[in-house]
């Protein structure tokens, strides 16, 4: 599934992905939750949306489903998805071994 404002992601339908157009963080924060019990493995959800229910997406960092992966806008990335991550293996392993900053 990807969850993000309309033009950001109907690309993706095309590609065959289930699309949850939203235009603000309480529609988008109600999306997740939904479509999160209804057995989606992973979800993509655009950087400028999960920037703005970053405390729900908080609920789902320690289950192993869904995954939740957040995926550039079309203006480009903030570094939201890039600094998750880094910051989740920093946690696992305990050292930086992706970027060695």
């Amino acid at each position: 599934a990807v969850i993000g404002k309309s033009h950001d992601i109907l690309g993706f339908k095309a590609a065959g992905l289930n699309v949850f157009a939203v235009s603000e963080g309480k529609e988008a924060r109600a999306t997740l939750l939904r479509i999160a019990d209804r057995g989606f493995a992973v979800i993509f959800i655009t950087e400028d949306i999960a920037e703005e229910v970053k405390e729900t997406l908080q609920r789902f960092k320690t289950k192993t489903y869904p995954a939740i992966i957040p995926i550039p806008t079309a203006k480009g990335s903030t570094g939201v998805g890039i600094k998750g991550i880094m910051q989740d293996a920093d946690k696992v392993i305990g050292a930086d071994i992706l970027f060695r900053q």
